[in-house]
């Protein structure tokens, strides 16, 4: 055993010599340190095995009888919860208890995982080209506002096996006025075959593979039946007589002549 001593001044003081000490000692434990590292006998901070990455796919078919879309829509990214803001995977042991599986992670964060999927669902509809993610220049006709409330595992001590649970609320936003126009929450759930990793992001995959699909034909519908109702209502202004576009007063009713 190598044995450093050092010197002292009569205060007490450490000397330069004593300084170069520590330094030398310093860098003997960092030499031991990784060669300990390099015969397998010590584990240093991030050189542990790489978790396994999980993706999720986007929904590739749909009900029959959607319409067809002409206008621009942005999805944006889902609003969630610091708990589920992260691409690590959740599961529920109890109904106040939120735990991560060890050694797994999503491909990217849950919310903007969740935002991928969505637009590459709509795109492969077939029935709206102009769809994309939220950017600074892309603007929408409308805007579809998410917020991602469940997106999770659960194992509660009655279940054998994992169920998961999905929960997202959707808003539909008309621009420039920026007005609400519908809005609905989707909820799915799925059963996993077993506890292991892969067969619980099986269930991931048809839990919100389900939900997708449902966000998908809502969104086409809701926005046809919003612009037949404006183009309804368009219609009946042009065609009404004079005197039903006048107030009591003599003066042109801006309400009724869409001002």
């Amino acid at each position: 055993m190598m044995t450093i001593r050092a010197a002292q001044n009569d205060c007490g003081e450490e000397t330069p010599r004593r300084i170069g000490a520590r330094i030398l000692a310093s860098g003997v434990l960092v030499s031991l340190a990784l060669s300990l590292g390099g015969c397998g006998l010590l584990s240093l901070p991030g050189t542990g095995p790489a978790p396994d990455l999980y993706d999720l796919s986007p929904k590739s078919t749909f009900d029959e009888g959607l319409p067809v879309a002409t206008y621009q829509l942005v999805v944006e990214e889902p609003v969630a919860s610091r708990a589920l803001d992260s691409d690590r995977i959740a599961i529920r042991t109890s109904p106040l208890e939120l735990k991560y599986y060890a050694g797994a992670r999503w491909s990217d964060r849950a919310p903007s995982l969740v935002q991928t999927l969505l637009v590459e669902s709509f795109e492969n509809s077939g029935l709206i080209v102009a769809v994309g993610r939220q950017a600074i220049s892309l603007r929408g006709d409308y805007d579809l506002k998410l917020e991602l409330r469940e997106f999770h595992a659960e194992l509660y001590d009655e279940t054998p096996t994992p169920t998961v649970r999905t929960r997202l609320n959707v808003k539909i936003i008309k621009q420039p006025s920026a007005s609400i126009i519908a809005s609905e929450t989707f909820e799915r759930t799925a059963g996993a075959d077993s506890d292991r990793i892969p067969d619980v992001v099986n269930a991931f995959d048809s839990a919100l593979g389900s939900t997708m699909k449902r966000v998908v034909g809502w969104t086409l519908k809701s926005i046809e039946a919003f612009e037949q109702r404006r183009q309804a209502e368009q219609d009946a202004r042009r065609t009404a007589p004079l005197s039903d576009l006048i107030d009591d007063n003599g003066n042109p009713d801006g309400e009724k002549i869409g001002l």
